[in-house]
């Protein structure tokens, strides 16, 4: 049994705060940026408490990070094998083994991102088969591009359950994760009592990708449970019809961005007050190529309209994002009906 004051007593989170301390506070606060809320919080309250820290313990565990990093960087050149014989040749047999186990586990898949490699017919087809809880629990999990590939595909009276139960979802038990473990490849891990799950922004977010066909039966299905709900997600959503609420500036900014063929596809699919207010940021013969493009493409598929204009919503939340234009917070509530 290891003494109480020696290296192998020192806990991993404070063997964190010992090294977050090492390296300065600069590069501590980059570190920072990859952790999530919870691990902040933990390693935050593990550096408060570090005191008097030997320099043979800060030694230690600098190279004990050094060499998982080495570990990390064999695994990816010829895998745990390799990693493991050059590891061995240096520090000896078990001191290898135990820092390859280490960067394993580091290296597993928690949670549901491991559903992001599979095959989405099989997703699917798994999906279907499951209670709309066990749904909403999967999908929550995804990025909203697959998210909404998938909803898009099951049918409108589970779309609107589905969505729905992710809208209202905050925390999960333990046994509830237990009816979607059979589809993962490494164990999820259960060391908190609950995890946080779905919430009002994540439903927002897949809705703003599933196209306007799903979204509004989506939406309106949710309205009719609970109106305020809907009304909180429809305010973190921005649709194509919702480029009403950009001032002139921000359109003319918009247009920049985007290819004229996109742009008169896009206006096949929308409501004439947008789409004289997008004609009106333009030059009046810029104006007439795209109306002229509109009139020679002829009947278009909705799929390919509604592509385009989540591509253009994409633009518009990139110059958001990157302070180029302004998007007002939300709808008044008496536009979802």
């Amino acid at each position: 049994m290891p003494r109480a004051d020696s290296y192998e007593s020192i806990g991993d989170i404070e063997k964190a705060a010992i090294f977050m301390i090492a390296i300065g506070a600069v590069a501590a606060s980059k570190v920072y940026q990859y952790l999530n809320e919870d691990d902040i919080e933990q390693l935050s309250a593990a550096i408060a408490k570090v005191q008097n820290v030997p320099s043979s313990r800060i030694h230690s565990v600098n190279e004990e990070y050094h060499n998982m990093i080495l570990a990390q960087k064999y695994i990816s050149v010829g895998g745990l094998n390799y990693a493991h014989e050059i590891l061995e040749a240096a520090l000896g047999t078990d001191k290898a083994l135990e820092i390859v186990n280490r960067v394993q586990l580091t290296l597993e898949v928690k949670g549901f991102s491991v559903l992001e490699d599979v095959d989405t017919t099989q997703l699917l087809a798994f999906l279907q088969k499951e209670h709309p809880q066990t749904i909403a629990l999967v999908l929550s999990q995804l990025k909203p591009t697959q998210a909404a590939s998938l909803i898009s595909e099951l049918s409108p009276v589970v779309q609107v359950d589905v969505m729905h139960r992710i809208a209202s979802m905050e925390r999960v038990q333990p046994d509830t994760l237990k009816a979607v473990e059979k589809v993962l490849e490494s164990h999820i891990d259960f060391a908190q009592s609950t995890s946080k799950f779905g919430g009002v922004k994540v439903c927002a977010e897949i809705l703003n990708m599933v196209g306007q066909r799903f979204e509004k039966n989506i939406l309106t299905g949710i309205a009719k449970a609970d109106n305020e709900l809907a009304t909180k997600i429809k305010n973190l959503m921005f649709v194509f019809e919702d480029i009403l609420r950009l001032d002139d500036r921000a359109i003319q900014k918009v247009l920049k961005e985007v290819d004229n063929k996109e742009l008169a596809l896009a206006l096949k699919a929308c409501s004439d007050e947008l789409r004289e207010k997008i004609l009106g940021n333009m030059s009046k013969r810029a104006a007439d190529i795209i109306k002229e493009e509109m009139e020679y493409m002829g009947p278009v598929r909705l799929k390919e309209v509604e592509t385009v204009q989540q591509h253009i919503i994409d633009v518009i939340r990139r110059l958001e994002e990157q302070g180029e234009i302004y998007v007002s917070a939300g709808l008044d509530e008496d536009t979802l009906i």
